[in-house]
């Protein structure tokens, strides 16, 4: 049986690249998704040619039509949670031994605030979620595949997790107000502008 498999990497050694297109409406972060031929943190090794194949497939599913979505935080398991999608992948390729992805945030209540966050400094990682077979004594991966890449904290910084800015808005005074603003932050400059201010206090006052 498959094992359900999660990599993170830090903004930094993601090498993570934030960029907006032409007339600034929307926010992409592109870097590292996947690394190849190391042994990461959690004393796998992925070969190359299985993160390879992996992007291959991945990248199919786009050209085929199929949006695959990310979410913020990583839950148990392979689903996605569209209560908790903040972006897109656009594509993923080969450089070296790693695959490199390109996601564009999108435009929902978690992809605002994980916008803001991000615009505000907070240094978000990304991290693969997939399935393949782990030797258990080489810690080689197999039949790898690539289900999303999703947008969390960085591993030194528990606090920086968006789930502790969805948790700390819904206690502030006007928090349920300021999600449900969140919900129309895509199409409203002003909303916008509101939304960035209100996060942004509140992530002053977590000390992220």
């Amino acid at each position: 049986m498959a094992h359900y498999l999660r990599e993170n990497l830090t903004f930094d050694t993601a090498k993570i690249v934030l960029s907006e297109d032409a007339e600034g409406k929307n926010l992409y972060m592109e870097g590292i998704c996947i690394q190849g031929d190391v042994k990461n943190a959690n004393e796998r090794i992925y070969p190359v040619s299985e993160i390879k194949n992996a992007v291959s497939t991945l990248n199919e599913q786009i050209k085929s039509g199929n949006s695959v979505l990310g979410e913020v935080d990583h839950p148990d398991d392979l689903k996605i949670n569209l209560d908790r999608v903040c972006h897109m992948i656009e594509g993923m390729w080969m450089d070296g031994p790693n695959g490199y992805g390109k996601l564009k945030i999108l435009p929902t209540p978690m992809g605002e605030l994980v916008k803001t966050m991000l615009q505000a400094k907070v240094k978000l990682g990304v991290s693969s979620r997939g399935s393949g077979n782990v030797d258990p004594h080489t810690g080689h991966v197999s039949d790898f595949e690539i289900v999303t890449v999703d947008v969390v904290a960085q591993p030194s910084a528990p606090n920086a997790y968006p789930k502790a800015i969805y948790e700390g808005l819904m206690n502030m005074k006007y928090g349920h107000a300021v999600l449900e603003m969140a919900r129309e932050a895509g199409t409203d400059s002003k909303v916008q502008r509101y939304l960035r201010d209100e996060v942004t206090r509140l992530i002053k006052d977590l000390k992220i």
